[in-house]
């Protein structure tokens, strides 16, 4: 029941937002250059959201055909967007400003789920120890800054803070802690669910927010898995093939945070097929935003949330409360179903005829989605002598969906089948 909304949202937002995005370098750059504490600081010393509008956010998000939406309460930095009493490394702090705060209502008003994300990690807790991804792993007495730390006091701050997301904004729908990595890696150990006490922490969860869904980077079982920057080739299942409730995020352009100079964007076609791919699997995909060091939507980010959202307002109900379907799929395309509709995502547009396997007398009618006009369709007849022109060495029962020679205007061509009944 937990997962209701999830499932039937299949898209959602996240937003990476925090002192990286002024760095404008992506969101580790305190690791991956190793900055420490104090250079790391005029960050946030310079953090000024002024352009941050969270109603902006939550508008663009359900503009682009979005159900929920994702921000950073805290990343491995350690700086937080809320307003916490165990730091003062906080937005509130250094501008006066909650922005938990203004996300959460804004996106309450806009009627979308409301998400956050949490990083179990904090770089610049004095209590939490150095491994292998923190930035002064590469210092000349690393291993001695790990004296006098202790990660049962580390633990204590880690759940209180996460007491206080879940106690302070009222119904929280999603939950994306980030993230469980227990292999050791150049002599340094890294950090498992043992460090997070994840079991206390998932009862905890459990316990305020009892409605909410909980993601699987404790490294405990949960409610959903969360593939990173890479897209499934099938639905996926637990080591006994139960299925999983699942989520691709992913970047559009392989940060997360701000990064001024990285412009490897993907197309929004690509993005709307990751979209339509995902949901053929029965997944959702998490798409990200990374607004700049000011609180803005990058342009170039704009411009993609635009196009997909053009898109979506077409053919949303091939991925609103849609999932997948048990026919095999042309090598054109992808299915995805809802009820007793069956959408074709074409990938790729063929010349004149798209053929479907075992469709064959299950289809009562066939249009495009994106004008709604109809398509002729026809069913191989093996008996019939096919001429040179005509659809010919197509199994028996195959359905024969005729196309007009010019591909639709839209980033991803839809054709919606009506199912027979039966």
């Amino acid at each position: 029941m937990r997962q209701e909304w999830f499932d039937e949202a299949r898209f959602g937002m996240f937003a990476h937002f925090g002192v990286y995005s002024v760095a404008a370098r992506h969101e580790w750059v305190q690791s991956y250059e190793r900055l420490t504490d104090e250079e790391y600081r005029q960050y946030a010393d310079h953090f000024d959201p002024d352009r941050f509008d969270a109603r902006a956010i939550a508008r663009r998000a359900k503009e682009t055909g979005m159900g929920y939406v994702v921000l950073t309460t805290k990343h491995h930095d350690g700086f937080c967007l809320f307003d916490s009493a165990l730091t003062d490394f906080t937005s509130q702090h250094t501008c006066g400003r909650d922005l938990v705060r203004e996300f959460v209502d804004a996106v309450r008003a806009e009627g979308l789920e409301v998400g956050l994300y949490h990083s179990l990690i904090d770089w610049r807790h004095p209590d939490f120890t150095v491994d292998w991804n923190h930035p002064r792993r590469d210092d000349e007495n690393a291993a001695a800054l790990n004296e006098g730390r202790d990660m049962a006091r580390y633990r204590e701050h880690l759940h209180g803070q996460v007491q206080e997301l879940l106690t302070q904004y009222g119904q929280i729908d999603y939950l994306f802690f980030d993230f469980t990595y227990p292999e050791e890696r150049d002599g340094w150990a890294g950090k498992g669910p043992e460090d997070w006490n994840a079991d206390d922490l998932l009862a905890m969860c459990r316990e305020l927010q009892p409605d909410m869904l909980v993601n699987d980077r404790l490294g405990i079982p949960a409610d959903f898995v969360t593939p990173e920057q890479y897209q499934p080739t099938a639905p996926l299942v637990d080591a006994n093939g139960v299925p999983q409730v699942w989520e691709a995020c992913q970047t559009l352009n392989g940060s997360w945070g701000y990064h001024r100079d990285n412009t490897d964007q993907k197309s929004p076609a690509l993005l709307v097929q990751m979209l339509a791919d995902s949901v053929s699997m029965d997944g959702n995909m998490l798409l990200n935003i990374g607004p700049d060091g000011r609180g803005a939507i990058a342009p170039r980010d704009a411009r993609t949330l635009d196009a997909i959202g053009e898109w979506m307002l077409l053919h949303r109900d091939a991925i609103v409360g849609a999932g997948h379907a048990e026919f095999t799929p042309p090598r054109e395309g992808v299915y995805t179903r809802r009820g007793d509709r069956l959408y074709l995502h074409l990938f790729s547009w063929p010349l004149g005829f798209v053929h479907l396997p075992d469709l064959g007398g299950k289809v009562s009618f066939a249009r495009l989605l994106n004008d709604g006009s109809w398509l002729k369709t026809s069913v191989t007849d093996p008996e019939q002598q096919a001429s040179h022109m005509t659809p010919a060495g197509e199994a028996e029962g195959t359905l024969t969906v005729h196309l007009p020679v010019q591909r639709p205007d839209v980033l991803v061509p839809v054709i919606e089948l009506t199912l027979t009944a039966g």
